[in-house]
């Protein structure tokens, strides 16, 4: 993942928080595991290596991806986004045009991207048709479940 990451200062924080934390407890945590494991005997038949070997590599590959994600990180100051057009970081309420339902998401970077808390991402088709939007703009986006048309009814931060 050789992508810019964009994110406010308190997710950079975050993301920092939890790498500190997977390299020191996490490892530990890990370390013990695989040094209980051993101790049952005979490794080539020790279902509990094997499973702490395994999320060792886990462990391992979400450190490498935090660490990419931050070496790739871009700090936006909310403060200074334009909101006269969609951007990333902005807050879009949009609404469904088929059921006239409004819906408000924050346009976020993929690995911040969390349909539950609203966090849509730039790169999901409905994030990609949004940029460069402004209010009163309508988009008209092919996703997995078919057709779907939104109408811009506000952009805030």
């Amino acid at each position: 993942m050789s992508a810019i990451n964009y994110l406010t200062k308190e997710s950079l924080e975050k993301t920092q928080a939890e790498l500190v934390q997977l390299k020191t407890v996490g490892r530990a945590n890990i370390a013990k595991a695989i040094a209980e494991a051993r101790e049952k005997g005979d490794l080539k038949e020790n279902a509990e290596y094997d499973a702490a070997k395994e999320a060792q590599g886990m462990h391992e590959a979400k450190i490498a991806q935090l660490e990419s994600v931050l070496s790739n990180a871009r700090v936006i100051d909310t403060a200074s986004l334009d909101i006269s057009k969609v951007a990333i970081l902005t807050k879009v309420l949009i609404e469904n045009m088929a059921t006239n339902k409004e819906i408000e998401y924050q346009i976020v970077s993929e690995n911040e991207a969390d349909l539950k808390n609203k966090k849509l991402s730039v790169t999901s088709p409905i994030g990609k048709s949004l940029l460069g939007k402004a209010i009163g703009e309508a988009v008209t986006v092919q996703t997995p479940a078919g057709l779907l048309s939104f109408k811009i009814k506000n952009i805030s931060i």
